[in-house]
């Protein structure tokens, strides 16, 4: 069907993608300022008392996982492949809807901002020195750590590496199903074990995030459920199922095809032309193909 219709490019398709989803992308844009903001401002100071310091004493320690390698893993990484199936087969719908899932940052970390759970290592970013101080009367924590330090150890909950992993690369391993055709009932282990190497990787990002005592356990649960969650919905919201037989293109390119091809039987079937040549037929005294249709529209039916 798109061989007989042409290529997608950005420059056939790219205004006519850009004026459908205009407010789509004013929309991310306004997402990745609030997203910014979040950044910004202090989140919640949860109640921290003597008596829970001793599960937030685990040690300081460096991110195994550097977060600037997080959106290397969870958005470049995607794209880059979106964008190596646009220069193979020249579908911009495919590569369009490919990178708009980016609403799982602002999710995160509004999560965060407002749940405000100390980090396992709360105790060494509340008193870096070691002497723990506490209110009298309240037993709350009175830390005398660097301010940003202490601002970081109250955004646990959810972790942010393990939502941003399982949001970007779980939304490649839906991409990925549907255009090897995973679920094609042919049993080929080889197309699953593709299919599950994006969500292996985000698996063993959220389980560093544990490991560096930066999250506990159920951060990083949380982080991964929000992120297959929005992956999931933003997948199905532009693409069929992977099992579905059309899996390969998102559901605005079929769409488009089919309003193209319909355009062009009703193009065939209304043009008619607008004159015809005389043409003799042999052994009928010269009747011609005009009168032949004149006779067959006005139902008198001549018989050759």
């Amino acid at each position: 069907m798109a061989d007989q219709l042409g290529f997608y490019t950005i420059r056939s398709h790219g205004m006519i993608l850009a004026r459908l989803h205009m407010y789509d992308w004013i929309i991310l844009l306004l997402l990745a300022v609030i997203d910014g903001l979040l950044n910004l401002i202090e989140p919640f100071h949860r109640f921290v008392g003597k008596d829970m310091m001793t599960d937030l004493r685990y040690p300081m320690k460096g991110n195994t996982v550097p977060f600037w390698a997080v959106p290397l893993i969870g958005i470049i990484l995607p794209w880059a492949i979106f964008v190596g199936i646009y220069f193979k087969k020249k579908n911009f719908y495919d590569l369009h809807h490919g990178i708009l899932v980016l609403i799982t940052a602002v999710i995160t970390d509004a999560i965060k901002d407002g749940v405000g759970r100390p980090r396992p290592d709360f105790f060494w970013r509340c008193f870096p020195d070691g002497n723990d101080v506490y209110d009298n009367i309240t037993t709350g924590v009175i830390c005398n750590g660097v301010k940003s330090v202490i601002k970081e150890g109250h955004k646990s909950f959810p972790s942010g590496h393990s939502s941003w992993s399982f949001a970007g690369l779980g939304f490649l391993a839906w991409y990925l199903a549907g255009k090897i055709a995973a679920f094609d009932r042919k049993g080929h282990v080889a197309k699953l074990c593709i299919v599950f190497l994006p969500l292996l990787t985000a698996a063993l990002v959220a389980v560093s995030r544990v490991d560096d005592y930066w999250h506990h356990w159920q951060d990083v649960f949380a982080g991964a459920l929000i992120g297959l969650t929005v992956a999931s919905f933003c997948y199905l919201q532009f693409f069929p199922y992977p099992f579905d037989g059309d899996a390969w293109w998102p559901h605005a390119y079929t769409v488009q095809v089919a309003e193209e091809r319909n355009s062009r039987h009703a193009n065939s079937y209304s043009v008619r032309p607008t004159e015809i040549e005389t043409v003799n037929i042999p052994g009928h005294g010269g009747m011609t193909l005009r009168d032949t249709l004149n006779d067959v529209e006005s139902g008198s039916g001549r018989r050759l």
